[in-house]
């Protein structure tokens, strides 16, 4: 997975020699595989440093602290510097009349904004599996050409290193290299659209044809 990754952020031109890059690191398989690739990647790629940041959203009480304090645990345990912060989403979000998922993403993208300096990158863990579900709710929505783009590799100065690797390349990656990460509940349970998607309907295109998270990417 590593030469995956490693050939997506050549062919986006994601980074160059003395870059800085911060990394949006949540404690689950995905941020914790990307971070662990990228200090893999640092001396090749010729990073100057490489921190981390973890946003506590206050949704799910004890389990969102429990992911702050394995975060803070890890990157202690790699030398590496993280910036935390938490905010209360679900009274923000009944005050500004955003949803959940809106009110946590603005937040979260401020919050690495303001730990970052303007000309490091900041990098994003999301996936394959991600880009197939952003398309598909687009697409059930209603949206143009635009929306069908899925999620952009590169955006200012957001990177996204592994979004041509999926979730089961991602796990297995963590799983050969003794990697923990934590495990969101709020995944699992499929009241909302995107996990609607993540449960139920990726798991049957790709029984209908094993390419078709590479396919819907391709749109």
């Amino acid at each position: 997975m590593k030469d995956k990754v490693l050939g997506t952020i050549k062919k986006y031109n994601m980074l160059h020699t003395g870059s800085s890059v911060l990394v949006a690191l949540s404690g689950g398989a995905d941020s914790m595989a990307l971070i662990y690739i990228m200090l893999e990647l640092k001396e090749h790629l010729g990073i100057k440093t490489i921190e981390a940041a973890h946003f506590n959203h206050m949704i799910r009480g004890s389990e969102a602290d429990r992911d702050e304090q394995f975060v803070k645990h890890i990157c202690e345990s790699l030398g590496v510097r993280l910036h935390t912060a938490k905010a209360d989403v679900p009274t923000i979000s009944a005050r500004t009349g955003e949803g959940y998922e809106e009110c946590g993403r603005r937040l979260r993208y401020e919050f690495f904004e303001r730990c970052s300096p303007a000309d490091s990158k900041i990098a994003t863990a999301h996936n394959l599996n991600d880009n197939a579900e952003t398309m598909l709710i687009n697409l059930i929505r209603g949206t143009g050409l635009k929306g069908l783009c899925g999620i952009p590799a590169l955006r200012g100065r957001i990177i996204r290193p592994l979004l041509s690797c999926s979730r089961a390349e991602i796990e297995e990656y963590c799983f050969k290299n003794g990697i923990n990460y934590v495990t969101d509940s709020t995944n699992l349970e499929d009241e909302y659209v995107r996990n609607k998607i993540r449960i139920h309907v990726l798991p049957i295109l790709q029984e209908i044809n094993g390419l078709a998270l590479n396919n819907i990417s391709l749109a």
